[in-house]
């Protein structure tokens, strides 16, 4: 089978579609024959060495994938060949024609009017937009969520969820053909943080009084400014550094907010507490199913340009979601 292989850390150039083996199923696995993969900046910084997650190479990235079940392995009960599912592979493997999946709460049947793209797009992504606004910002419906780097996967999907949980969604981001993929998929309010100030453009569209939560995956030079227009009790969810700096916060504005700083790390709550992330998959999934949500994907690439398309996210010319289609 074909399979995107790393076999050294560096940038997404280093990798290569090569011929390799075809996984065979273990004891409580499935093997999946991959019909699609979703992108992110997680695979980027495995691919690089950066991720905190390491798996030692030569490895195949991608964490997000849907197919369709080839062979099930001892023990597997719940799965048979032909069944169509969707997975969150912690330490990746999606990025391939067939993948060996171990059978646990990442792995879910998919509805059959869920098309396989949208399906792969949302496990990890979404999953991690969900966990922040409902796990870590404790979202309620009538709140103001800020979304900072809100057209990228995990921004949009916060614009997406936050509207679905009844909040009112500022959307931020660098150009305006990036506010109008926000508005698109349900932003009330854009500030272009390029050229606006930001935390003025927060007073403005809050009537001074600040957001209930923020939602940040670029962390960088915004960061301050955000938690500046928080509201009292604020709840800032820290999800990634897309931007490539960590930024340093002044703590005497966590005080003077009343507000919280809490961090999103969805793997490791996988891991922790797998029957909450289970019921996360299995919400969205009836979501998507109703018509309720649409994972927004808004490129596509072939497996041969895997490369191709993390370079696209790497220079910010993703909006939404990227898929492999396989």
């Amino acid at each position: 089978m074909k399979a995107i292989v790393c076999r050294q850390h560096g940038l997404p150039d280093v990798l290569a579609l090569e011929d390799v083996p075809s996984p065979r199923a273990g004891p409580g696995q499935i093997v999946v024959g991959v019909k699609a993969a979703g992108t992110g900046f997680a695979d980027i910084l495995m691919v690089q060495g950066k991720h905190q997650l390491k798996p030692q190479c030569p490895f195949t990235p991608g964490m997000e994938l849907a197919g369709v079940v080839t062979e099930v392995g001892p023990g597997i009960t719940d799965y048979k060949p032909g069944d169509r599912v969707c997975a969150y592979l912690r330490h990746g493997g999606a990025f391939a024609e067939e993948v060996a999946v171990t059978v646990n709460y990442t792995v879910a049947h998919l509805p059959e009017n869920v098309d396989m793209v949208a399906a792969a797009a949302f496990p990890m992504t979404y999953g991690t937009s969900f966990h922040a606004l409902k796990d870590r910002g404790l979202l309620k419906s009538g709140e103001t969520v800020l979304v900072l780097g809100a057209s990228g996967g995990v921004g949009i999907a916060a614009v997406q969820l936050a509207k679905i949980m009844g909040a009112r969604v500022i959307a931020c981001a660098s150009t305006a053909e990036k506010l109008a993929v926000c508005r698109r998929y349900g932003a009330d309010e854009v500030i272009n943080y390029e050229t606006e100030n930001l935390r003025e453009a927060i007073r403005r569209l809050t009537d001074d009084k600040g957001v209930d939560v923020v939602c940040d995956q670029i962390g960088g030079k915004y960061a301050e400014a955000a938690l500046r227009g928080m509201a009292w009790n604020g709840r800032y969810c820290v999800v990634g550094f897309a931007s490539g700096s960590i930024p340093q916060i002044p703590l005497n504005l966590v005080l003077l907010k009343g507000c919280a700083i809490t961090g999103v790390a969805i793997g490791a709550n996988a891991l922790r507490d797998p029957t909450d992330y289970r019921a996360h998959l299995l919400q969205m999934l009836e979501w998507i199913d109703s018509g309720r949500l649409e994972p927004a994907v808004t490129a596509t690439y072939p497996l041969a340009a895997t490369a191709n398309a993390l370079n696209d996210l790497m220079q910010r010319k993703v909006q939404g979601k990227a898929v492999i289609v396989v």
